[in-house]
C-alpha cells in the first residue's frame, strides 16, 4: 500500500483529529469531574465544621488527621494544602455552578492564594477569558495585576472589574499603572539604554504581549516614518484586534519630557493620514518611561485631540503590601 496515496492521507488526518478531539474530551470531563468532587470535599468539611464537630483553623489538627487518614485510604492529592484549598474553593464559590469548568484544580490553587474575595473573582473571570496556563497565571498573579488595572478606578468600576474581568471598550482600557517588565531581567539601578530596552523586549515578546493584555498583535520595531525628507522611528508598533486600531510604543529610558510626547502626536497624525485604512480607529500612542513628571505630563497632553498616554514601567515586581494597602484606602475598607 502506498502511504503517500490521497485517500489514505485523508483517512490518517481524520483517525488523529478524531483522537485528538475524543482526548480533549476525555480530558474536560476528567477535569469537571475533580473540580466537582473537589468542590464537595470543602462542602463536607464545612458542614462538618458548623455542626461544632471541630473548629477548622489553620493551626487546628482538624486538617493534619484529615490529611493522614484521606492518604492512607485513598492515596495521594490530599495533602494538608490542598484540603485547606478545597475548603476555600466551597467558600468562595458556594454555588457549584460558578466553579468554571475551563480552568483546573491546579488554576484554582494559585487562585485561592489570595485572602481578597475580589481578587479571587478577577483572576477567575480573567483566566477564563484569556486561557491562561497556570505559569502565564502565577506570573499574572505576582506581578499584581489586578491591583494596578483597578488603581484609579472608582468602588463600582473595581466591583465590575471583578465580576466581569478586564473589559477593552476604549483606548485608556488597555492602561496599566505600572507596566511591570521584570521578565526582562534587567536589574533595577544597572544603566541600559533605549536600544537595549527595545532589543530586551523583542527577545521576550511573548511575555510582553502577556502583559499588554488581550487583543495585541505584533506589527514591527523601529517603524520608519517619512516627512518632508526626514526619517523618524516608532519604536514598537502593534495592532488592537479588539478596539481595532494601530497601538505605537515609545520607549524612554528616563523621565518622559514634552518633546516625547511632541513626537508621539506627530506619529499618531501620521498614521490616521497616512496608514490607517477606513475599517481602522485612530490610533493609540503610548509613551512609556522608567519615570514620569505627572504635571509636566497634564500640561504636554492638554489639547490633545490624539489617543496619547504616558505611563510608567518598572523593572521589578510590584510590593504587594503597598498596593494593597492603596487599593483598600480606595476602597474605604
Amino acid at each position: 500500500m502506498q502511504t503517500n496515496d490521497f485517500n489514505y492521507q485523508v483517512l490518517l488526518d481524520s483517525i488523529s483529529i478524531l483522537l485528538e478531539e475524543g482526548r480533549n474530551q476525555v480530558s474536560h470531563s476528567v477535569n469537571t469531574i475533580l473540580l466537582h468532587t473537589y468542590w464537595q470535599v470543602g462542602q463536607y468539611i464545612v458542614e462538618y465544621e458548623q455542626r461544632g464537630n471541630q473548629k477548622a483553623e489553620y493551626g487546628s489538627f482538624l486538617f493534619d488527621h484529615l490529611s493522614r487518614d484521606l492518604t492512607s485510604r485513598c492515596g495521594k492529592g490530599f495533602s494538608r494544602s490542598n484540603l485547606l484549598y478545597m475548603r476555600k474553593l466551597y467558600l468562595e464559590f458556594p454555588i457549584r455552578e460558578t466553579v468554571s469548568h475551563v480552568l483546573s484544580w491546579s488554576h484554582y490553587f494559585e487562585i485561592l492564594k489570595s485572602d481578597h474575595t475580589l481578587e479571587i473573582q478577577f483572576y477567575t473571570k480573567q483566566c477564563e477569558k484569556e486561557k491562561w496556563s497556570v505559569r502565564e497565571l502565577k506570573r499574572q498573579m505576582k506581578s499584581m495585576l489586578y491591583h494596578r488595572i483597578a488603581r484609579g478606578k472608582d468602588k463600582k468600576a473595581i466591583l465590575n472589574l471583578s465580576t466581569r474581568g478586564q473589559e477593552i471598550l476604549q483606548p485608556s482600557d488597555i492602561l496599566k499603572d505600572p507596566f511591570v517588565l521584570e521578565f526582562l531581567q534587567i536589574p533595577e539601578h544597572v544603566a541600559y539604554l533605549e536600544s537595549e530596552l527595545e532589543e530586551k523586549i523583542i527577545s521576550n515578546l511573548q511575555h510582553f504581549l502577556l502583559e499588554l493584555g488581550k487583543g495585541f498583535t505584533f506589527e514591527k520595531r523601529q517603524y520608519r516614518i517619512s516627512i518632508g525628507g526626514k526619517h523618524f522611528y516608532v519604536d514598537l508598533v502593534f495592532y488592537h484586534r479588539i478596539l481595532k486600531c494601530f497601538v505605537l510604543i515609545d520607549l524612554k529610558r528616563g523621565e518622559v519630557n514634552h518633546q516625547d510626547v511632541g513626537q508621539m502626536n506627530l506619529y499618531l497624525n501620521y498614521f490616521k493620514k497616512e496608514i490607517n485604512l477606513p475599517e481602522d480607529n485612530d490610533p493609540i500612542g503610548i509613551v512609556l518611561g522608567a519615570h514620569q513628571n505627572q504635571v509636566l505630563v497634564e500640561y504636554a497632553t492638554e489639547s490633545i485631540d490624539n489617543q496619547l498616554f504616558v505611563s510608567k514601567y518598572q523593572l521589578y515586581l510590584p510590593e504587594k503590601k503597598l498596593i494593597i494597602e492603596e487599593l483598600n484606602r480606595h476602597l474605604g475598607e
